[in-house]
């Protein structure tokens, strides 16, 4: 208390060993840089001065020894950052001055500082590191103040924060992670705020907390569970807030404080106090219920508790049979009856009776004045934009007006839109029926929550229970996948989002299936937060159709998008050379893969394929068929695939070997190659059989037309071809070549060819149908051509051979007019070649008809076998001689000879005479 103005460093040289120094209650107003001699003070004050500046560095001669420093009551409204180099302070007051923002590392230079007193400055913004370097806090005091919020902002850095005092402030808000960086707080005072709400979060991280003031804030919600991470809470101090349905709901909001002792509920205005009130509160041992118009406890409320100390006064008891528990109850505790004064309001006639003396007979319960609750509104799912109506009703015994509110997660709806209507009933006595109903219109997903509604009267409230409304909305697509066309090898990406309530979960299918090979492969990769599905190192195995499903519980809808993988062409086997009889067929195969499928061509020593008669190709080009291979057939052929992407080239040598006779084509089934070849020959020999078949049918026909006009060929645009390749040319196509008579195939664009509209069936050693077995040296000039032969050996094979089915006749349309004139030439050798022959097995598909019919279709294609269209028809018996010798040429390619060492006349057609067995030609 002096005048002093100024610190003079001239005249404390003579005190350097000086440790306290008080310089308070005087006239001060600025600290400069030299203001200090190097003194070893440890305590100074510098309080109720009018100090407005602090130049940098104006403590540093201080800063060996300083350890307590006090600037209280001074008009300091700036500190200036890192001003403080001390680092044995361990004290430091600024109470008092006028700080209204303390900007980041302030205190930066102050290791040991333990306390920090910043009360009554009108601080109301704190930056983000305020107190950063303040590594061994402990305590932090800023009361008094303007701050608005407590977040891990300016809370940065005080890890050994153990008390922080902010009473008396405006705080309304804590922040999720506010605690982040001070966990290790024993002591938290926020009283006198403006707390209203207390969120699940608010104390995360708080688990070494011991003492929790939150008292005289508007705390109206408390969020479940929000103490129940603060297992090491002994007080907690709720006063004078607006929780009074914390005991009227039954919520047991103190669920997790096993070890809280003391807790203080003065002036919440509570009424009820239900059994479940003090859930959890095992060593509770002090209880401050005052101030409160207690109406009604229910029995065994104290029960989990084990209390001491029993704070009650209330004078609006209920005291009907719901309460007669209590009085035995105070009288059993051992309480101090001074801290506990309670009386009843009803019935009448015991107002103002102490609860104590009340008779236990007069305990009663005649009628029920406080409400319940009778319809409770229930738990809804709607769709968002619908209109949801819950309604809850409640009866009293009472006239005594009843009020309802509804509350939205534990916060009362004031502009919510409320319908209330009253009415009598008689219910052993008048009583009044109380229905409120709350109106949600256009719902949306801020409405979703626990509604609950709130029934009052002067006895009290009674609450319903929650109801809870869910708000779905149907998915829709943000982003839906597109067609890609990809090369094998590459990443594809397809894009899906989609939006919905709840959040729609995004799957993926392939061609309706989940197992697919990117799947099973693990080269599937999906990146749920960038909304994208990859698969790496695609294969063509990975095309198809992908399927993006968004699904959540309202419903759920899929989008398509196509993946095309394009690849190279590549030979799925390897080229092989082929070597061949001069007279047999040669196969060469080129197996193509690629995407999309290659289109084939064939070149022989390195020009272009002459195709002929004898040429084929089936299964998309990939197989190239020379019948009775020459000579000249030998060369390099070359298989040439193409697509989009590229072009492949492979080399196959055929190599035709000389034969001296014509059965070297039978001669080589024994010694085929390969399988190809061996259906090939076989296929051969069927149409070879059917010629020679054909050939007999020709004279047939044209004798019976001159013998007799009785009957006719039946006119018909279809004919009989030969059936299809075996089944190793896969589902590609069928041997064939666009002649005439051929039609494409329902499977592809590959030539097939049809069966026969109307065909005769040879007939067998028994009688009955048998298949035709062709030998490889005879075709016709239209479809497989050979060179002129001598002969044609043919065959019949019994019903069970497996070559059977694909054996159907052969014939052709040819114009009547393309045959010669003297196709009528003698035909005396017919006449003894069919006098002892069945003629049904030859007519089965003629009718007779009239002169006219007959004259009429002079001009028409005439039906004739395929092979029968040659310049020359006509057959002399020597003719009938060579096509015996051909069946013996047959029965020889079987390994059997003929029954019984005898010949059948050479012009007989009939297989009466042959052996049905036959062996394997495969």
């Amino acid at each position: 208390h002096n005048t002093i103005p100024e610190i003079n460093a001239e005249q404390l040289q003579v005190y350097l060993s000086l440790e306290n120094l008080d310089l308070s209650s005087n006239l001060i107003s600025e600290i400069k840089a030299a203001s200090f001699p190097r003194m070893q003070l440890k305590y100074l004050n510098l309080s109720n001065n009018r100090i407005t500046t602090l130049e940098a560095g104006c403590l540093d001669n201080l800063s060996s020894s300083l350890m307590v420093v006090k600037l209280n009551r001074n008009r300091i409204s700036v500190i200036p950052p890192k001003i403080f180099k001390l680092p044995h302070v361990q004290f430091l007051e600024l109470k008092r001055n006028r700080i209204k923002i303390v900007e980041s590392l302030t205190f930066q230079g102050l290791e040991s500082l333990k306390s920090l007193k910043m009360q009554r400055n009108g601080i109301s913004r704190l930056m983000d590191g305020a107190f950063f370097g303040l590594g061994n806090i402990e305590e932090l005091e800023l009361e008094h103040n303007n701050l608005t919020e407590v977040n891990k902002g300016w809370l940065y850095g005080l890890r050994t924060l153990q008390q922080l005092y902010v009473s008396q402030n405006a705080i309304n808000r804590i922040s999720p992670d506010a605690w982040e960086f001070c966990q290790r707080l024993s002591e938290l005072d926020l009283s006198y705020n403006q707390l209203t709400r207390l969120k699940e979060s608010a104390f995360v991280g708080l688990g070494l907390l011991e003492k929790l003031n939150l008292g005289d804030n508007r705390i109206s919600h408390v969020a479940d569970g929000v103490f129940r991470g603060l297992a090491n809470l002994r007080t907690l101090d709720l006063r004078n807030n607006e929780i009074s349905w914390a005991m009227e709901d039954a919520n047991e909001a103190f669920v997790g404080l096993s070890r809280l002792d003391k807790l203080i509920l003065q002036g919440n205005q509570i009424k009820s106090i239900t059994k479940k009130a003090f859930s959890g509160l095992e060593g509770l041992e002090h209880l401050d219920l005052s101030n409160n118009a207690v109406m009604s406890i229910q029995e065994n409320a104290f029960a989990q508790a084990q209390l001491k100390e029993l704070v009650l006064n209330t004078s609006s008891l209920l005291c009907d049979c719901q309460l007669k528990w209590l009085p035995q109850w105070l009288t059993d505790s051992h309480l101090q009856q001074a801290t506990v004064n309670v009386s009843c309001a009803h019935p009448d006639w015991l107002a103002g009776q102490s609860l104590l003396s009340v008779d236990p007979d007069d305990f009663v319960c005649d009628n029920f004045p406080k409400p319940q609750i009778r319809v409770h509104p229930e738990t809804t799912v709607a769709l968002r934009g619908m209109n949801v109506t819950l309604t809850c009703s409640a009866v009293s015994s009472s006239d005594s007006p009843m009020s309802t509110a509804w509350r939205k997660d534990s916060e009362v709806l004031y502009d919510a839109e409320v319908e209330n209507f009253a009415r009598y009933q008689q219910q052993g006595g008048e009583v009044v029926e109380y229905t409120t109903v709350l109106h949600l219109s256009n719902v949306n997903f801020t409405d979703e929550g626990k509604y609950q509604c709130i029934v009052t009267n002067h006895f009290g409230s009674n609450y319903s229970n929650k109801a809870k409304l869910t708000v779905n909305e149907l998915p829709s697509f943000l982003k839906t996948p597109m067609d890609l066309t990809i090369r094998t090898g590459a990443m594809a990406r397809l894009e899906c989002a989609a939006e919905g309530h709840p959040t729609p979960q995004i799957s993926w299918q392939k061609d309706g299936g989940t197992d697919f090979p990117a799947a099973r492969e693990r080269r599937m990769h999906v990146m749920p937060e960038d909304d994208v599905f990859f698969i790496a190192n695609v294969k063509i195995e990975d095309m198809g159709i992908y399927s993006c499903m968004a699904q959540n519980i309202a419903g759920g809808l899929s989008a398509n998008a196509t993946l095309i993988v394009l690849e190279t062409p590549s030979f799925v086997r390897p080229l092989e050379d082929r070597t061949v009889t001069r007279g047999e067929t040669a196969v060469l195969q080129c197996i193509a893969g690629g995407s999309p499928a290659p289109r084939l061509n064939w070149t022989k020593d390195d020009g272009p394929l002459a195709v002929t008669e004898r040429h084929f190709f089936a299964a998309a080009n990939q197989l190239l068929i020379i019948v009775d291979a020459g000579l000249e057939d030998a060369g390099k052929y070359t298989c040439i695939m193409s697509n989009t992407l590229g072009t492949e080239r492979g080399h196959i040598y055929l190599n035709v070997l000389a034969s001296p006779n014509c059965d070297s084509a039978q001669g080589g089934i024994a010694h085929e190659e390969d399988g190809w070849t061996t259906v090939g020959i076989v296929i051969i020999v069927v149409v070879c059989c059917v010629v020679g078949t054909s050939l007999v049918w020709v004279i047939v026909i044209y004798h019976m037309r001159r013998k007799s006009e009785d009957y006719s060929i039946t006119n018909t645009e279809e004919m009989n071809l030969p059936a299809d390749i075996p089944s190793y040319l896969s589902s590609q196509g069928t041997l064939s070549e666009p002649q005439e008579g051929y039609s494409t195939s329902e499977a592809g664009s590959h030539q097939q060819l049809m069966p026969p509209a109307g065909s005769y069936v040879h007939k067998g050693t028994d009688g009955g149908a048998a298949p035709l077995v062709i030998c490889s040296d005879c075709y016709d000039n239209a479809n497989i051509y050979s060179r002129t032969r001598e002969y044609c050996p043919y065959a019949y094979i019994a019903e069970e051979d497996p070559l059977d089915p694909a054996l159907p006749n052969l014939m052709v349309q040819m114009p009547k007019e393309a045959y010669p004139a003297h196709i009528q030439h003698d035909t005396s050798a017919l006449d003894n070649l069919l006098a002892d022959r069945d003629m049904s097995v030859f007519l089965t598909n003629h009718d007779k008809i009239s002169e006219k019919k007959i004259s009429q279709q002079v001009n028409e294609p005439f039906q004739l076998p395929l092979w029968g269209a040659n310049k020359d028809l006509a057959l002399s018996r020597s003719h009938f001689l060579q096509q015996q010798q051909c069946r013996e040429a047959a029965w020889a390619l079987r390994g059997e000879g003929l029954p019984g060492g005898e010949r059948e006349p050479a012009a007989s057609p009939q297989p009466r005479g042959r052996r049905e067995r036959r062996s394997d030609l495969g």
